[in-house]
């Protein structure tokens, strides 16, 4: 008998799971699966899967105990150390689909035979694949399993640092109430495992509200996520990029929305939002100076809230250190007494006041230099009855006209769900419609919400009037959540032209930098008006109060320029499309009526960049969706000349340019990158004191360029992809880059000290105290596989940018004693991220692994990739120096 088949219990009386009263002691041809697994290896292999079943069933139900024997062969089965598909697997599966259409009779649900099933099963599950905990859970009926046992195994994968195999496991025998959950969610959590840790409290809302207080409890001022890190060393991969206070608070907030918990239990997090809100406001009132000071006032007190003492209530959010710059520009906009100011604060508000005395003048008193709406206020028409839709309801349907289409609602900074319109604005020849939503659209408004719902169909459905809106989408979307009517309104359209796909398919010649000063801090529509009509739109009241009543004089103009620039800018745009280079049929969709005469439905399908001709995307003013020019101030280029070496190059990036900085250091450049929440004014700290470039995406440009001089502080345009960032970086300062930088920094801490790993030493720390190949072969892999894997024909392969940064073998002897995977430095080697079918590559000889952060790497397909990515800036560096 099989040592690790334990009898069963005849003297108990203990019916046997298949039937058998006696259990069946020794094996026997009804027992032994081996016949029935050698048949159905030779069927395997030829991967004839009709016969497979067929012979697999035969197998089945020849077998006196087909339970016993499933496992008989899991446990003899070595299947699960390799990757890919196994018999075992399949026939595991496959058993689970024949007990299910012909069931064994049932065991009782407390013998002593069914138990010890049981606890052979749960030992097979420590080693098979999350694929078959579902099956193997059914076929033994583990969810009615004596916990105990259940339990003890879980808690082994945790220590063994098998986070995933033990959450998994318990989700599948529903064991969560039983299990720790801060315990068992944290290691996953440091990982950015996320998605898997809510998946492991969906239904237990008790485990729900734990897990948000524990995540919660992450963003408190001061809180060092690298400290819980520490206390799980055996914790790999990590990913605490994702752990920082402010992505942290978002993702709080994000599933506190999702399963509907109580606010109260994040506070945390709360405190982040709002303190996040109040940069934001101060941001676009105290230096894009974008904010009026009553909107920006409504805001500040709406975010307090009717505290008693605002004072406090500011004090208490900006606790913290580096939160000096925000309370101080609190405390001037709300006119806050100095006294009970902290100190630090009070120079800071002393510091504002002087300069605002030296400012420019704030927006309100330049409103000369924005589009002026051409029309008198009389013919702005606020309607807000079903009698005054009704009245104008014929000037807002004239067939074959062209209207401009708006909406605006009340900025939620980041609160969460949809934003519910306010205002709908409808432009005319010579007027401007304005549609108020809370009233029109109210589901018991009777004949004006009726009317309303009818009119907004008829109107965007009529495909003889052409319906232009600037991400008329996204506004629809907007329209639909406010008015249930409307709740499929974006289907409805008909004759709709979204201005933004034209802006971003136009090429504009003799236009400024979008970073030059003249056009610095425009984007979407508002830089649209200003290239088409000269002048940009006044956004001042854009972020204002929408839902209160009555509007201000300012929000109606805005809100009637908003719409009425639409038609200004389709009249130049269908009058001149040679003047900002557009195709033909981009030409031909703008002209009014084509939906009526192509029966166009919805959006215009608009041509791609890559669709224009060559002429169109050549020269310095390249295609908005194309790859465009960084916006920097011309006059701020450097000279050409020799160019400079990467690696010699340093900068400091803020915290918006992460992808920039894990680009440029692929390419040897030295980035630090500041703290999600570092002042800006740290960049001009460590600008000054490295040597370093500033590099910011942030508003600010102006006070750090003043702080480290001309050309040495640029501003990015975040809505670039990191990599065209990084271009035009390179280019902007004639950075000379070479394929032997590629990969010569760490892209994750941005050390450039690496340590190369043999592949025998590799799999000892990989796998220790195993056979050098390994605990199981899963098939070799050809040196032809191998230069495929990496993306290189074998042609190619001996000469295409080859990876080998000097660096010197890592020896026994700069490792820890008794912590192999950690180096002297106390560096522990990230090995998990070491897939095992690398190791037994054989066309891969050593790994190389970063000293500074203990990241593993190995040459593949990703170095040829980054080779053609920037394949233009290498080849830059390697000729004159000249840009392209």
């Amino acid at each position: 008998m099989d040592p690790a088949d334990p009898p069963g219990d005849p003297a108990a009386g203990d019916p046997d799971p298949t039937g058998n009263p006696a259990g069946g002691e020794g094996r026997c041809p009804g027992h032994d699966p081996l016949p029935v697994l050698q048949a159905l290896q030779t069927l395997w292999s030829t991967r004839e899967l009709r016969q497979l079943r067929e012979e697999a069933r035969r197998g089945f139900a020849a077998l006196d105990d087909p339970l016993t024997g499933l496992l008989d062969m899991l446990e003899g089965s070595q299947a699960w150390q390799r990757k890919g598909p196994s018999l075992e697997a399949w026939v595991v599966c496959e058993l689970h689909r024949w007990l299910q259409a012909r069931p064994l009779p049932e065991p009782a649900q407390h013998s002593s035979r069914l138990k010890q099933l049981q606890a052979r099963a749960v030992r097979v599950l420590a080693r098979s694949p999350p694929s078959l905990v579902e099956p193997l859970v059914s076929i033994f009926q583990l969810q009615d399993a004596d916990r105990s046992p259940l339990l003890t195994h879980i808690h082994q994968l945790h220590q063994e640092g098998k986070f995933k195999e033990a959450v998994v496991l318990g989700s599948r025998l529903k064991l969560q109430p039983a299990l720790d959950v801060d315990k068992m969610s944290t290691p996953l959590l440091l990982q950015d495992r996320v998605s898997l840790v809510e998946r492991y409290v969906a239904g237990f809302p008790d485990l729900q509200r734990r897990l948000l207080a524990l995540l919660d409890s992450w963003c408190r001022p001061g809180f060092d996520i690298g400290v819980v890190a520490r206390q799980h060393p055996q914790v790999t991969s990590l990913r605490l990029e994702s752990l920082s206070p402010r992505v942290l608070s978002r993702r709080v907030l994000s599933l506190r929305e999702r399963l509907g918990l109580d606010p109260a239990l994040c506070p945390n997090a709360l405190c982040q939002q709002r303190l996040a809100t109040l940069r934001y406001l101060c941001c676009k009132r105290f230096v894009e100076r974008s904010m009026s000071q009553e909107n920006w006032v409504d805001h500040v007190q709406g975010l307090l809230g009717q505290h008693e003492r605002p004072q406090e209530m500011l004090l208490q959010l900006l606790a913290s250190p580096g939160n000096e710059a925000t309370a101080a520009q609190c405390a001037l906009g709300l006119a806050l007494p100095e006294e009970g100011l902290p100190a630090r604060v009070v120079a800071e508000v002393r510091r504002l006041k002087l300069q605002e005395r030296t400012a420019e003048a704030p927006l309100e008193d330049r409103k000369g230099a924005f589009y002026r709406l051409p029309i008198a206020k009389e013919d702005i028409h606020f309607l807000a009855s079903w009698e005054a839709l009704a009245r104008h309801e014929e000037a807002l349907l004239q067939p074959g006209q062209v209207v401009g289409v708006d909406v605006e609602w009340r900025p939620s900074f980041g609160t969460g769900g949809r934003p519910q319109a306010s205002v709908m604005q409808v432009a005319v020849g010579g007027h401007v419609f304005l549609l108020d939503l809370p009233v029109l659209s109210r589901p018991a408004g009777g004949q004006a919400s009726e009317a309303f719902s009818r009119l907004v169909s008829r109107l965007l459905s009529d495909p003889s009037i052409t319906k232009l809106g600037y991400g008329l989408a996204g506004d629809l979307r907007s329209l639909g959540a406010s008015c249930p009517a409307l709740a499929h309104v974006e289907k409805q359209l008909r004759g709709g032209l979204d201005l933004l796909q034209v802006h971003r398919q136009m090429r504009v010649v003799n236009s400024p930098a979008r970073g030059s000063s003249e056009a610095r801090g425009l984007r979407g529509l508002s830089l649209l008006v200003q290239q088409v009509l000269g002048k940009p739109l006044d956004k001042t009241q854009q972020l204002s109060n929408w839902d209160r009543r009555p509007l201000s004089e300012g929000q109606l103009v805005y809100a009637a320029a908003d719409a009425y620039c639409l038609l200004e800018v389709h009249q130049v745009l269908s009058r001149e499309p040679a003047r900002f280079c557009l195709s033909e049929d981009l030409a031909r969709s703008l002209r009014p009526g084509r939906g009526e005469r192509s029966g166009a439905q919805g959006l215009p399908r608009l041509p791609e960049a890559s669709a224009l001709p060559s002429q169109s995307r050549a020269g310095r003013w390249r295609l908005w969706a194309a790859e465009p020019v960084l916006q920097v101030p011309v006059a701020e280029r450097e000279d050409s000349g020799p160019g400079t070496p990467a690696r010699a190059f340093r900068v400091v990036c803020d915290s918006m340019l992460q992808g920039l900085a894990r680009s440029l250091r692929c390419l040897g450049v030295d980035v630090r990158v500041l703290g999600s929440g570092e002042d800006h004014r740290r960049a001009a700290e460590v600008a000054r004191q490295e040597g370093r470039i500033i590099l910011t995406s942030g508003l600010p440009y102006h006070k750090l360029r003043a702080q480290v001089g001309a050309g040495r502080c640029l501003w990015v345009d975040c809505s670039l992809k990191a990599h065209q960032q990084a271009k035009a970086v390179l280019r902007h300062f004639n950075v000379r880059v070479t394929h032997a930088d590629i990969f010569s920094r760490c892209q994750a801490c941005n050390c450039d000290q690496y340590l190369k790993v043999s592949k025998d030493m590799m799999k000892q720390l990989v796998w220790p105290g195993s056979h050098p190949e390994g605990p199981g072969r899963g098939g070799e892999a050809t040196q032809n596989e191998d230069i495929q894997e990496a993306g290189l024909t074998p042609e190619a392969a001996s000469g295409v940018c080859t990876y080998n940064p000097p660096c010197r073998w890592l020896e026994a002897a700069d490792l820890r004693p008794g912590a192999p995977a950690t180096l002297a430095s106390g560096t522990r080697l990230q090995l998990a991220g070491v897939p095992e079918g690398v190791l037994r590559r054989p066309g891969l000889r050593h790994f190389y692994c970063c000293s500074g952060c203990g990241k593993v790497f190995w040459e593949g397909s990703h170095l040829g990739r980054v080779a053609l990515r920037f394949s233009q800036v290498l080849s830059d560096a390697s000729g004159s120096g000249e840009q392209s």
